[in-house]
């Protein structure tokens, strides 16, 4: 959550070298669990998958967890992030929960980011733990989360420093990602800003790039926690949109309607989330306290009780049943979820009060997205380009675009530039991974800095969001460096 007022060396530098020299960066691993490519987080399967979540304050109410995972699901969410304690300022969650927790999102078809808690404002909260002992809690967990990687997100540690000394969070969080690949950890890792996770000062932002290379594995997505500092559509656009242009990946973990330090724009989160096609898990589903209560999206835990906050994330526009990106991950397949059984009180079991609340945004699963299939060689006359140009998502007057160009050819292509015209009256908005110009229906795509070379049998994808009226024809015909493709 936002600020919570409550609340072996050798075989470190064999991953390392090993993961630098065999893996490149954006190389996609369908079948070994969740995995990024070219700044967007894919399932086991090698389909695109946007997180639309809630936060569950687990670690506080671990009785009501089993029927609120039901009911989170049946809001149309397809993750949740839960709140584990690592034992330093709350009752510790031990394997043994962990693991019936990551069952019972399995059972209920979610997807589990799971999250540390105790290192919320570290440096600037009395008794926060640092990076390194959650990297140690996160090792503790291993025999259960171990073969879970097609399920669960391991988020390191929630917004795990505060205002105070924020420049340690680099290292601090490189070391941590690089502890966890050492001891064998191959999932999908979260990692959140500073700055009580709202990265005002924008350390996660100018250091995201050289933090992601530092992952030996390449899978990392970053996580803005956004409250008082984004009460403005600017801010929001702002800040996700540099993202974007990065080519990195990111969700916005923690986001509510209010805070104490200001009145986040949820609608512009929201709908600028879908927008770029970012997930995004809101805070928080119920239980909060500290006279942060208003961030209940439920009252007690009761699904029929829906708070404004609740409504408006659930119901309202680009809310969980409205995005486009509430989409089931596909490594469920078609099987229902199988609700598990309501638990019965324990007779005599005091309310637990929790530590002072903070509200988390939620992210948003876009439409998955096949990984582009092999190339087949292009027929006698042809030239040795082929270009995919897939429509992800699309709505009234806008949609979410995927190109895909391959080499066919037996040459490398050192720098490229792509030209297509449309067919209809498309503007386009915003493109990622490559700089653009467009006059009238014309228009012209180059490389960005890191994707300018194409081996053979090799491809580049970049993307872009687009505005248009009446209809949206695919193009047609497409030139790569002035010669036409197939």
């Amino acid at each position: 959550m936002f600020r919570m007022q409550w609340g072996s060396s050798l075989l470190l530098l064999f991953l390392l070298f090993w993961g630098i020299g065999t893996l490149a960066p954006h190389t996609a691993r369908a079948g070994s669990g969740f995995f990024v490519q070219n700044g967007r987080l894919y399932d086991a399967n090698g389909n695109e998958f946007v997180m639309r979540g809630i936060n569950h304050p687990h670690a506080w109410y671990t009785s009501r967890t089993p029927q609120a995972l039901v009911d989170i699901r049946n809001a149309g969410a397809n993750a949740v992030r839960v709140v584990l304690s690592s034992g330093h300022r709350w009752q510790k969650n031990d394997a043994a929960d962990v693991a019936a927790v990551i069952q019972q999102c399995k059972a209920n078809h979610l997807i589990c980011v799971l999250e540390v808690h105790d290192t919320t404002g570290y440096g600037e909260q009395g008794g926060a733990i640092s990076l390194d002992v959650a990297a140690d809690y996160w090792r503790s967990l291993q025999n259960v989360l171990v073969g879970e990687e097609a399920y669960v997100i391991i988020n390191i540690g929630n917004e795990p420093y505060g205002n105070v000394n924020t420049s340690g969070w680099v290292q601090d969080t490189i070391a941590a990602v690089q502890e966890l690949r050492a001891a064998g950890f191959t999932h999908t890792i979260m990692v959140d800003a500073p700055n009580w996770g709202q990265d005002w000062q924008q350390i996660m932002l100018t250091n995201a790039t050289s933090i992601f290379e530092s992952d030996p594995l390449r899978n990392l997505v970053f996580s803005i926690h956004m409250y008082g500092v984004y009460d403005t559509a600017a801010e929001v656009d702002t800040y996700l949109a540099t993202f974007v242009e990065k080519g990195l990946p990111l969700v916005i973990g923690e986001f509510g309607w209010n805070h104490s330090d200001g009145n986040p724009d949820e609608d512009a989160i929201m709908e600028r989330a879908d927008f770029y096609g970012i997930g995004y898990l809101g805070w928080s589903w119920s239980g909060n306290g500290g006279g942060v209560e208003y961030l209940d999206m439920v009252y007690g835990f009761d699904a029929t009780q829906l708070s404004p906050w609740g409504e408006r994330f659930i119901n309202g526009p680009h809310g969980l049943r409205q995005s486009p990106y509430a989409v089931e991950a596909s490594v469920f397949g078609s099987l229902p979820p199988t609700p598990p059984a309501t638990p019965s009180p324990e007779p005599g079991t005091p309310t637990p009060t929790p530590p002072p609340s903070t509200p988390t945004p939620t992210p948003v699963p876009p439409t998955p997205t096949p990984v582009p299939p092999m190339p087949t060689p292009p027929p006698a006359g042809e030239t040795a380009c082929r270009v995919d140009y897939v429509v992800r998502n699309e709505w009234s007057g806008g949609a979410t675009v995927d190109v895909t160009i391959t080499n066919t050819g037996a040459s490398t292509i050192t720098g490229w530039t792509l030209e297509w015209t449309f067919a209809g009256n498309q503007q386009i908005a915003h493109l990622w991974n490559g700089a653009y110009t467009q006059t009238g229906a014309s228009v012209t795509v180059t490389n960005a800095a890191w994707n300018g070379t194409i081996v053979p049998v090799g491809s580049v994808t970049f993307g872009f969001n687009l505005n248009w009226s009446s209809a949206n024809p695919t193009p047609s015909a497409f030139t790569l460096n002035g010669q036409p493709c197939w």
